[in-house]
């Protein structure tokens, strides 16, 4: 079971950032149900091992809090483009719960991420993309916003991967204080 810990987006920002897809030569677009903001990618996990982290999860508390989506970017290796993505307006509010998150896990046994959090929700994603095709992407909708939403829960997935790419199942939602 190949799990992570992530926050589901609303309807309407999923819509708006669907309407990005297209437009860029040899990318592959997450499909709009997969759109998500992931707080911690856990991995494989042997059986059982999915209960404790789900009972660990419980225990994070945290209040509710206003997120908006805006600018794009891509993540390259070497000059090659591998992803494409929306970026998260600065939020203390989500550095935080992302570190109760984090040392929750940590905590329950599994070994700290040793990447720095960089919140954004994945658009597409490239094989050996080209730089410039995707800088052009990139510049074509500069000034990309989403509305603003608010955050009231976080939700253990499970990802299956397949043919098509990725597909999500939600295993449990973990609701925020209200403010």
């Amino acid at each position: 079971m190949r799990l992570f810990v992530g926050i589901p987006l609303p309807d309407d920002v999923r819509a708006r950032l669907a309407g990005l897809g297209g437009g860029l030569k040899g990318a592959r677009w997450v499909a709009p149900e997969n759109f998500h903001l992931s707080l911690r990618f856990i991995g494989e996990v042997a059986g059982g091992e999915d209960k404790d982290i789900a009972h660990a999860l419980k225990t994070v508390s945290a209040p509710a809090f206003e997120l908006r989506l805006s600018t794009l970017g891509a993540f390259d290796r070497r000059g090659r483009v591998h992803a494409v993505w929306a970026g998260v307006e600065k939020s203390d509010a989500l550095d935080r719960l992302q570190g109760n998150v984090e040392s929750t896990l940590v905590r329950s046994g599994l070994e700290p991420e040793h990447r720095k959090f960089k919140p954004h929700v994945t658009l597409a994603r490239m094989k050996n993309g080209s730089a410039s095709e995707a800088g052009q992407f990139l510049e074509a909708h500069h000034g990309f916003q989403a509305s603003p939403f608010t955050v009231d829960r976080f939700t253990l997935f499970e990802s299956h991967l397949g043919h098509g790419g990725a597909h999500y199942t939600a295993l449990q939602d973990y609701p925020l204080e209200e403010g």
